[in-house]
């Protein structure tokens, strides 16, 4: 499995508009992708990349570190690039 470590570069975190854009770029996958918030205790229990709302419910602000994982590295890669821009510019 892919996996990579970011930091969201979103002003406002990874709330309504950063994670609609983000779940359109996952849910093109066939291969499911998911997202973490590094630091949380429920590290083991990662979100689903292809839900905006389960996105937003990760909490994740603006500098905090989010791990993408995924069996498909072209994925981890896009959905990587995507938390680490400024989708609210």
């Amino acid at each position: 499995m892919a996996s990579k470590t970011v930091t969201v570069g979103s002003a406002v975190g990874l709330h309504a508009r950063p994670a609609a854009i983000i779940a359109e770029a996952a849910a093109k996958y066939d291969d499911d992708v998911f997202l973490a918030l590094v630091g949380e205790e429920d590290d083991d229990e990662p979100t689903e990349a292809a839900s905006s709302l389960m996105i937003m419910a990760l909490g994740a602000e603006k500098g905090d570190q989010v791990v993408v994982t995924s069996d498909n590295a072209e994925a981890v890669e896009e959905i990587a690039a995507l938390i680490e821009q400024d989708l609210d510019a």
